[in-house]
C-alpha cells in the first residue's frame, strides 16, 4: 500500500523502487515492438479506435500508447521522478475526451488492454529467459499502479471538463431565459444564436411559468431537459416550449408538484415577456387569495382560465374610480344591507336580469330578489337601464367580489 510522505502526499514510488536495478535498460529494446502490438490490439478490439483510414487519428493513438510506455520506463529508471507533468498530460487527455463528447469507457478499455498486452509480453520475455522470473511480481505491481494513476488522472480531467461544460451550458440557458423574456424583445437572430450555443431547439410557441421558490434553501425541481429555468430568481421562471403539445401540462405539473405556480399564455417565441408578465401577476393574485391555489394542472394556475380576473386586477385605482362613479348609490344603505344588494345587483347583471336565475344563483327565494330589485331601482333609477352604466357596474362589482366583497371604506369590519 502506498505510503504518505511527511508533507501528507501519497508516495507512489514504492513499487518502482522495489524493481531490480537496470531492469528498465533490459526492457527498453522491446518497448517499440510492445507499443506496436498494443496499438494493433486497440485498433482491433475497440470499435471507437478502429479508424484505419484516418491517419491523424491513428497517429494520436500511437503517440498516446508510446507516451504511456515511455512514462513507465522513466519511472522505472527514476522512481522519484516528478509524476505531476505526466498526471497533467492525462488530465488533458481526459478533458479532450469530454470536449469531443465521448465517454471514457473506450479510453479506459484501451488502458486496460495496453496493460494486459504489456504484461503478456514481459511474461514471454521471462519464459524466453531474457528476464529472471523473480522480477514479475514487482514489475506487475508497478505496471498496474501506473495504469491506475493514468486512469485516475484521465478521469479527473474528464470530470473537470464535464462540470465546466455543464456550468457553461447552465449559464447559456439562463441567459437564454433572459433573452426570451426580454422587453423589448430580442431579435430572432440573437435568440437562434444563443439557443444553438445552449443546445436548445427553438419551438414555434412557448409559455412562461412563474414559480414561488425560495433559493437556496429549497432543492431545485427536476424538469425535462427541453425546459429552460431560472431558479435563482424570485419568482423563479420556467420556459415551456410548445405548451399545448401532448403531455406538456402533465410534465409541468409533475416537475412543479408542491410549488405555487402560474402559467402565462401561449405566445410566439419573441413574446415571452408578455407571458411572464401575466404569469407573475397571476402568481401575485394567488398569494393574495384572489385566485384559488389550485387548478386544472394539479395546483398550477393557468392565466388563460382567469383572463377577466387578470384584467380587473391590473389597476385597483381605476376600478375604484369606476366604483365611485357607478356604485355611489349603495353608500346610502347600511353595510350589511349594502353587501346583500351589491350581491343581488351583480347576480342580476350576470344572469340576464332574470329573477328566477338570480334567485337560484344566490340560493334565495325569488320574492327576496324582487324585493331587493325594487330597492335597487329606487337607488339607481334609470342607470339600471343604461347599457354603459350596467357594464361599468358589473366590472366594479366583480372586482369588489374578487377582493372579498363590497365593503364601506370607513367600515373595514363591515
Amino acid at each position: 500500500m502506498p505510503k504518505r510522505t511527511t508533507g501528507g502526499q501519497v508516495d507512489t514510488s514504492g513499487p518502482f523502487k522495489a524493481l531490480p536495478s537496470g531492469l528498465h535498460d533490459r526492457l527498453r529494446p522491446y518497448f517499440a515492438d510492445i507499443t506496436e502490438e498494443v496499438v494493433r490490439a486497440i485498433r482491433t478490439e475497440i470499435p471507437e479506435y478502429a479508424r484505419p483510414m484516418d491517419d491523424t487519428y491513428m497517429q494520436g493513438v500511437h503517440r498516446g500508447v508510446d507516451h504511456a510506455l515511455r512514462g513507465l520506463l522513466e519511472r522505472m529508471a527514476e522512481p522519484d521522478t516528478d509524476w505531476a507533468p505526466v498526471k497533467a498530460t492525462y488530465q488533458r487527455i481526459g478533458r479532450g475526451e469530454a470536449e469531443e463528447g465521448r465517454s471514457l469507457d473506450s479510453f479506459q478499455w484501451a488502458l486496460r488492454l495496453g496493460a494486459r498486452v504489456t504484461w503478456r509480453r514481459v511474461n514471454a520475455l521471462v519464459d524466453e529467459g531474457v528476464l529472471p522470473r523473480h522480477v514479475l511480481g514487482a514489475f506487475g505491481e508497478a505496471l498496474f499502479l501506473h495504469l491506475d494513476e493514468m486512469a485516475a488522472a484521465t478521469t479527473a480531467g474528464y470530470t473537470e471538463a464535464r462540470l465546466h461544460a455543464a456550468g457553461e451550458l447552465r449559464q447559456r440557458r439562463a441567459r437564454l431565459v433572459d433573452l426570451l423574456t426580454a422587453d423589448p424583445p430580442a431579435s430572432a437572430e440573437a435568440i437562434a444564436e444563443l439557443a444553438h450555443a445552449a443546445r436548445w431547439t427553438p419551438p414555434r410557441a412557448l409559455a412562461v411559468v412563474a414559480v414561488e421558490h425560495r433559493p437556496p434553501t429549497e432543492v431545485e425541481p427536476i424538469v425535462p431537459p427541453e425546459f429552460l429555468t431560472r431558479f435563482d430568481l424570485q419568482p423563479a421562471v420556467l420556459v415551456v416550449p410548445d405548451p399545448e403539445g401532448p403531455g406538456r401540462a402533465r410534465a409541468v405539473a409533475g416537475a412543479l408538484h408542491g410549488l405555487r405556480a402560474a402559467m402565462g399564455p401561449t405566445v410566439a417565441l419573441h413574446e415571452g415577456a408578455r407571458s411572464l408578465r401575466w404569469a407573475t401577476e397571476a402568481l401575485e393574485l394567488v398569494r393574495r387569495g384572489v385566485l384559488a391555489d389550485t387548478g386544472a394542472d394539479s395546483g398550477i394556475v393557468r392565466c388563460q382560465d382567469h383572463l377577466s380576473t387578470l384584467l380587473l386586477s391590473r389597476d385597483d385605482a381605476l376600478v375604484d374610480a369606476i366604483a365611485e362613479r357607478r356604485l355611489r348609490p349603495l353608500e346610502q344603505v347600511r353595510p350589511p344591507q349594502r353587501e346583500r344588494l351589491a350581491e343581488t345587483l351583480l347576480g342580476w347583471l350576470q344572469s340576464g336580469r332574470g329573477v328566477a336565475e338570480v334567485a337560484a344563483r344566490l340560493a334565495v327565494h325569488p320574492q327576496t330578489v324582487r324585493y331587493r330589485m325594487r330597492q335597487l331601482d329606487e337607488l339607481f333609477g334609470d342607470l339600471l337601464h343604461d347599457p354603459a352604466a350596467r357594464f361599468e357596474m358589473q366590472l366594479a362589482l366583480r372586482a369588489r367580489e374578487l377582493r372579498g366583497g363590497f365593503r364601506h371604506r370607513e367600515d373595514p369590519a363591515g
